[in-house]
C-alpha cells in the first residue's frame, strides 16, 4: 500500500498513501506545527489531526475509525509518566502509537516499547530519521534510532511492575491516573461519570493486579516507573 513517490525536501522519497490520517498529540502548538509541516514533505496524500491533551486524543479516536498512527509526546496535561500510552494501548489496541519526545534515554525508550509503543522518536532527531520511523512503523515495524541498545539489563521488581500494569483496563488506567493526582474517590466518580461503587471496585482491582495494599502503594509502584525517575528507582532496586 506504501510506494515510493518523487523526492521531497528533507530527503528520501516521498511516501504516496491513499487517505492516511495520522494524530499529533503534544501540548506545544509550535512543536506540533513543526511535526505538521515534516509530515507533509514526506506524505503526498496526508490528513493530520492535532491534540493537546490526552483527552482530546481519545475524543478524535473515538470519531474517526480510520487513524493510521498517534505520534504521542509523553508529557501532557492529565499524563504522568506511561501512562498516557498505557490507557492509549489499553483503549485502542488496533491504532499503532510512536512516541515523539524530548527525552532520550535508553531506559525511558525500552519501557515505552514494552508498554506496546511502535516506535520512539526522539525530537532531536533529523527530518530524515523522522521519515525511517515513521515509513517503518507504518510498514508494521518497530522502530528507535538506530543508537539506542534496548538489551541493557533491568530489576526482576520493574519488570514485573511492568508485566502487571499492562493487565489493567482502560478504566483502570484513567482511575489509576487520577489516583496519582490526589483525587478521592468522590471525584474520580465525577470525572469519569460513574457511580462511587464503581470507582472502588476499580480501585481494589488496580490493587489486586498490582499486588499491593493500598492506594498509597499503588501511586508509588506507577510512580517508579514514570519517565525521568528510573537512577532513584535502579539505585533502590
Amino acid at each position: 500500500m506504501i510506494v515510493p513517490a518523487p523526492a521531497a525536501v528533507g530527503g528520501g522519497p516521498r511516501v504516496q498513501q491513499a487517505s492516511l490520517n495520522i494524530i499529533i498529540a503534544d501540548d506545544h502548538p509550535l512543536f506540533r506545527g513543526a511535526l505538521r509541516q515534516t509530515l507533509e514533505t514526506i506524505f503526498e496524500q496526508i490528513a493530520i489531526h492535532e491534540a493537546g491533551t490526552l483527552e482530546e486524543v481519545g475524543g478524535k479516536l473515538e470519531i474517526s475509525d480510520d487513524v493510521d498512527l498517534v505520534l504521542l509526546d509523553l508529557s501532557m496535561p492529565g499524563v504522568r509518566g506511561f501512562s498516557g500510552l498505557l490507557y492509549l494501548r489499553a483503549q485502542y489496541p488496533s491504532i499503532p502509537v510512536v512516541i515523539v519526545s524530548a527525552s532520550e534515554d535508553v531506559p525511558t525508550i525500552r519501557r515505552c516499547m514494552e508498554f506496546g509503543a511502535s516506535g520512539f522518536i526522539p525530537k532531536s532527531l533529523s527530518i530524515e530519521a523522522i521519515a525511517q520511523g515513521i515509513r517503518a512503523v507504518l510498514n508494521g515495524e518497530t522502530w528507535v534510532p538506530e543508537t539506542i541498545d534496548l538489551n541493557s539489563p533491568y530489576s526482576d521488581e520493574i519488570t514485573d511492575l511492568v508485566e502487571r500494569l499492562n493487565t489493567l483496563t482502560p478504566q483502570q488506567v484513567r482511575v489509576l491516573m487520577m489516583l496519582s493526582e490526589g483525587l478521592l474517590n468522590k471525584q474520580i466518580a465525577y470525572e469519569l461519570s460513574v457511580s462511587e461503587a464503581t470507582v472502588k471496585a476499580h480501585v481494589s482491582a488496580i490493587l489486586q493486579k498490582l499486588n499491593v495494599d493500598s492506594r498509597t502503594q499503588a501511586v508509588i509502584a506507577a510512580a517508579k516507573i514514570e519517565a525521568g525517575q528510573w537512577q532513584s528507582v535502579m539505585s533502590t532496586s
